[in-house]
């Protein structure tokens, strides 16, 4: 499997590698986890799987020591799902991230950084990196970056372990998901988070959608996304709404009259059911990326998902639906 995947990763193209500096001290001298973000529309096929098995044997002739391997949609599904990863992270003692992105044109690019110890998995988005054609490129990069360096990882596994991280899924999807609306929106405050994005959204950068936008076209985006989300809830919501800019805690938001909290998630729609306890028609039509809104009960952590699934890829128009839903 390992020599047949890097030669199906050979297109005839001259691999063109970027790295600034040396792979980070922690990479040689503890344990490794492994996220892999595969688009679907990249040719030749295949699974995320597919690729840790062939990343494998290169991460450990660079010296690494890689325990474990995750997909990275399934850590960034929601805030939550990303600590109960974490917690899972810091109880085996992982040192480094490791993040290999394969983009919908094919190239590859393999990120490497520090765990964090929290639930941001890692602090910045500016990590060690380099990019590839093809794997079997790659993988010659990562050695030639290893032979500079001594490693002190032993008894290193042959073989990529997959874990399904069963235990961080739990700790999320064991909350109450409720396919319907709340009552008394009409008395309190609705909180809407005004940021695209939080300091643990920071690992989605790397997702294969995601990763290259520069800061000036995510801060457009922001800027854009704060106009529409003003203007869809002056149209569609008829209640109060209190924009946040700032992080506040529940009593922080209670005090304010603010019972309720706008959520948004992003990730492939089936994942999304799975988390939320509904039911996977087709999950190979479900393979898509959808923003899916939902409104926390502050006082009683219970979720509100609606009673109409409304998930959408373009998040103003999977938050219009769920505006629209709160009537029915």
């Amino acid at each position: 499997m390992k020599y047949l995947l890097i030669s199906i990763f050979l297109f005839g193209y001259t691999c063109q590698i970027h790295a600034q500096g040396t792979i980070p001290d922690e990479f040689f001298a503890g344990k490794s986890v492994v996220l892999v973000s595969n688009a679907p529309q990249a040719r030749p096929l295949a699974t995320w799987q597919e690729l840790a098995e062939a990343l494998h044997p290169a991460l450990m002739d660079a010296g690494g020591d890689p325990v474990g391997y995750y997909e990275l949609e399934q850590l960034t599904l929601s805030e939550e799902t990303q600590a109960g990863y974490a917690a899972a992270f810091i109880k085996r003692q992982i040192n480094t991230v490791i993040i290999l992105t394969r983009k919908a044109n094919g190239t590859l690019h393999l990120h490497i950084g520090p765990f964090s110890n929290s639930k941001q998995i890692i602090q910045s988005s500016v990590l060690w990196g380099i990019d590839a054609i093809s794997m079997d490129n790659l993988a010659e990069q990562l050695s030639a970056f290893g032979k500079s360096t001594r490693s002190k990882n032993y008894l290193v596994l042959d073989v990529p372990e997959f874990l399904g991280g069963e235990q961080a899924v739990a700790s999320s999807t064991s909350r109450r998901f409720l396919a319907r609306n709340p009552l008394n929106l009409d008395v309190f405050k609705l909180g809407v988070r005004l940021a695209s994005g939080t300091s643990e959204a920071v690992l989605s950068n790397f997702r294969y959608d995601l990763l290259g936008k520069s800061e000036e076209r995510i801060a457009a985006e922001q800027a854009e996304e704060r106009n529409s989300l003003e203007q869809i809830f002056e149209e569609y919501y008829p209640h109060q709404v209190a924009y946040l800019t700032t992080a506040k805690t529940d009593q922080e938001l209670i005090a304010d009259r603010v019972q309720f909290q706008l959520i948004r998630v992003e990730g492939r729609e089936a994942d999304l059911l799975q988390s939320m306890g509904l039911p996977i028609q087709d999950p190979e039509k479900n393979t898509r990326i959808v923003v899916k809104f939902y409104i926390r009960l502050i006082v009683r952590d219970e979720l509100y998902i609606g009673p109409t699934w409304d998930a959408d890829p373009n998040w103003r128009i999977a938050l219009t639906n769920f505006l629209k839903n709160l009537a029915l």
